[in-house]
């Protein structure tokens, strides 16, 4: 069906987010490291090794839950505890960025955030439990000679037809 082929994209998409992030943020630290420029007094080297190390460990953040995704492909299995919860905060991540991106940079980047977000909802949505309503009701299929059926065992023999109370004239 469409499952893995979504799984798969958003593991892509997931992979190379990781790496455009952990690049921008290693660029972005080089800038600050080669202005030598203090900010509010603070230390420019220990501002450029901050930025640097942020991009490191939300790229691998990005790229690990695009191995998630990649094992829910590969698996054909829904995510479970640990992978789940990491799937779903990188869907919260890309809504909350998608809402500052849309003022700070423009529509171009709320619509990619907006685009991953829908690939990994539906991701997570797809893979979700697949039981019908023959499986939620014990005793079979629900028919009226079945149990709980109104002419079966444990149901109700004749049900009274409802008529409101008469209004009273006081």
């Amino acid at each position: 069906m469409i499952r893995r082929p979504v799984a798969v994209v958003t593991a892509f998409v997931l992979f190379a987010e990781g790496l455009g992030i952990a690049g921008l943020q290693w660029f972005l630290g080089t800038v600050v490291d080669r202005q030598k420029m203090s900010l509010a007094g603070l230390d420019p080297d220990a501002m450029s090794v901050s930025t640097k190390a942020g991009g490191v460990v939300f790229g691998l953040y990005f790229v690990f839950c695009g191995v998630i995704a990649l094992l829910v492909a590969v698996r054909d299995r829904p995510a479970a505890g640990l992978g789940k919860i990491l799937l779903i905060s990188v869907a919260v991540v890309h809504g909350l960025l998608g809402a500052l991106t849309v003022g700070l940079v423009g529509w171009g980047a709320f619509a990619f955030m907006m685009a991953v977000l829908g690939l990994v909802l539906l991701t997570l949505m797809t893979y979700d439990r697949q039981d019908g309503v023959a499986d939620a009701v014990p005793g079979g299929s629900g028919d009226a000679g079945g149990p709980g059926g109104p002419g079966g065992p444990g149901g109700p023999e004749q049900a009274a037809p409802a008529v409101p109370p008469a209004p009273s004239a006081s």
